[in-house]
């Protein structure tokens, strides 16, 4: 089973901030595929699953809020991480530009840091979606929880959607690197 989290805050107050890209990205891959992400009684997170090619795939989005993602690994037991993606923001990208990579540190990302902990491992292929830095006098917290929607943010939120879909549907890591993993125009 290949295990696809897409990170973010639950809750109509977060829906479509910055921070929530995961969850966006995880929404409309969902969609692309005709399910509908479902809450279980008890768990926390909602999922779809659904075979793509003959691989099952199990979309997430935890519902512990960003800083506390990895609390679902005890729902996963026994997931290689090798077989995981994960979506989410990230500030030092430009605003929409997306960068595929397999493994690396939590680069301070405290939704990574909490999966790599829980999970015991970071060798798992990240979907980052570029959110840029804050303006001079905003704060990280109100930059990265505030709901954006600039036309960039939106093309990045949609250019990661393909890229997973792509892996989804048995495209190799390294075709799908090369396809999205470039500058996007900066204007």
């Amino acid at each position: 089973m290949k295990l696809i989290l897409g990170l973010g805050n639950p809750g109509a107050k977060y829906e479509h901030s910055r921070h929530n890209v995961g969850f966006d990205v995880v929404e409309q891959c969902a969609a692309f595929f005709q399910v509908g992400l479902k809450k279980r009684c008890f768990r926390l997170y909602r999922q779809a699953r659904l075979d793509v090619k003959g691989v099952s795939h199990t979309l997430v989005q935890p519902l512990t809020f960003m800083n506390n993602s990895g609390e679902i690994a005890k729902y996963f037991t026994g997931q290689p991480c090798s077989d995981m993606i994960v979506v989410l923001d990230q500030m030092d990208l430009p605003v929409g530009m997306i960068r595929i990579r397999e493994g690396g540190s939590s680069a301070g990302h405290n939704g990574l840091k909490s999966l790599i902990e829980k999970f015991g491992c970071s060798d798992f292929v990240r979907i980052y979606v570029g959110i840029g830095r804050p303006a001079a006098g905003v704060s990280v917290v109100d930059h990265v929880l505030s709901v954006e929607s600039d036309p960039r943010l939106v093309e990045g939120v949609k250019l990661a959607t393909q890229a997973l879909c792509a892996l989804m549907e048995g495209a190799s890591i390294q075709e799908v690197k090369f396809a999205y993993n470039r500058r996007v125009d900066p204007s």
